[in-house]
């Protein structure tokens, strides 16, 4: 393997214990709970007909200095006007990842500006952007190649079809949430994974993919369970209520394969099977580095991730604005260690019924009952918000609908 000569200046990972320092550095960075940012992906589809396949050149035009460097090497990558960052992913879905506010309704404001922006974009190039979380009309087909997504897909390809699905015809809504205080770590930890199955439930927006009901309310949930369970469970569950989170993440990163190994060539391929605590141990021709640490967390992909901050990946892309919801939801329920405690409770009985969610979302009665609970209190707690009046009602009235449709859903 041949490394560029800067690596050289990179600190080497000589055991576990170094591997878990850097690991609680980097990933759980606590501080007054004040930031809010959101990423939003979307299929891209051809306006007159989102069945026909959208290559690359076609993205790059459209897209022009706004595209990221995945998609042109020569591209200056500009920032939106409101300074949400664009990429591409593999199959050619279009995500816009917006800088942290520390006002929910400033996120909004900015990033509904973004999004109108990257739209006209798409439009002036015949383009529109998807409404679902998965792909309603095309089988999942490569858009952009890397080193990193061909050691993806072939690591993928080991285990099924489902990490093409995923890599290649998903899209998803990721909240982005301050960590806390030290001592608020634990229990916003807690309850950004237990509302997970029955928010998941209720905002699913991915039954039909490549043209017929896969019979799954998330389909694209459904697909990243399969792919791999070492990368892709949950870090926290009920059985591990007590666990600490830099802890149980520390041992969720070191037990999980390398999914690719970067080099300075084309080919990423990592040993199959060969886990991050493996390569320390000595499995591989050199120790691993601190960079190589970071590189791994960021092929770990559970329904929630620290990243400095929690990362929540559980929602599938909502049509329109409906990503507001979510953000509103979850911004309420962590808005008081009161409103905490209490959706922890609402929460308890559903609050490992991922597979359930996925694939029955509101049809089970126990996720029902739990999202309209999480729904009463995020309406309770909108007012900590401090969101303008129009704003506030509008999400008022959203989450008012949302929970009598888990109420109907109950016999």
């Amino acid at each position: 393997m041949v490394m560029s000569p800067e690596v050289d200046q990179i600190p080497v990972l000589r055991d576990r214990a170094a591997a878990a320092r850097h690991l609680a550095r980097i990933c759980f960075k606590t501080g007054p709970p004040t930031l809010t940012g959101v990423e939003l992906e979307w299929t891209v589809h051809d306006a007159a007909d989102p069945a026909r396949p959208v290559d690359a050149a076609r993205l790059r035009a459209a897209l022009g200095p706004y595209g990221p460097t995945t998609l042109d090497p020569t591209s200056p990558a500009l920032r939106l006007l409101r300074g949400s960052a664009m990429t591409v992913e593999p199959g050619g879905q279009l995500e816009i990842s917006t800088p942290p506010r520390a006002r929910v309704a400033a996120l909004i404001e900015a990033t509904e500006s973004d999004v109108e922006q990257a739209t006209g974009l798409l439009a002036a190039a015949g383009l529109t952007l998807g409404q679902a979380g998965i792909d309603p009309y095309r089988h999942p087909q490569p858009v952009i190649d890397t080193p990193r997504y061909r050691a993806m897909r072939q690591a993928f390809d080991r285990r099924g079809s489902d990490g093409r699905t995923m890599m290649y015809s998903t899209a998803g809504l990721q909240i982005c949430l301050d960590a806390g205080q030290p001592e608020q770590l634990s229990t916003r930890w807690q309850l950004v994974h237990a509302a997970g199955p029955p928010l998941l439930a209720a905002f699913a927006t991915a039954r039909r993919h490549a043209g017929r009901d896969t019979g799954w309310t998330s389909a694209r949930m459904g697909a990243w369970w399969r792919i791999d369970p070492a990368r892709t469970a949950p870090v926290w569950t009920p059985a591990q209520a007590d666990r600490d989170p830099v802890t149980a993440w520390t041992a969720y990163v070191l037990a999980a394969p390398l999914l690719c190994v970067r080099d300075d060539g084309p080919d990423w391929t990592a040993p199959p099977g060969v886990t991050f605590a493996d390569w320390l141990d000595g499995a591989l021709h050199r120790p691993p580095r601190v960079d190589d640490l970071e590189y791994h967390v960021s092929t770990l992909f559970p329904p929630v991730r620290p990243r400095g901050y929690l990362e929540i990946r559980y929602f599938d892309a909502q049509p329109g604005r409906g990503w507001i919801l979510p953000l509103a939801v979850l911004s309420a329920l962590l808005s008081g260690a009161d409103t905490i405690a209490a959706a922890m409770d609402v929460t308890a009985p559903a609050a490992d019924a991922w597979h359930r969610a996925a694939r029955h979302g509101l049809g089970d009665v126990t996720l029902a009952r739990a999202a309209a609970g999480l729904f009463d209190l995020a309406r309770s707690a909108l007012p900590r918000l401090e969101l303008p009046p129009a704003l506030r009602q509008e999400i008022d009235h959203g989450l008012r609908r949302r929970r009598d449709a888990a109420e109907r859903s109950q016999p």
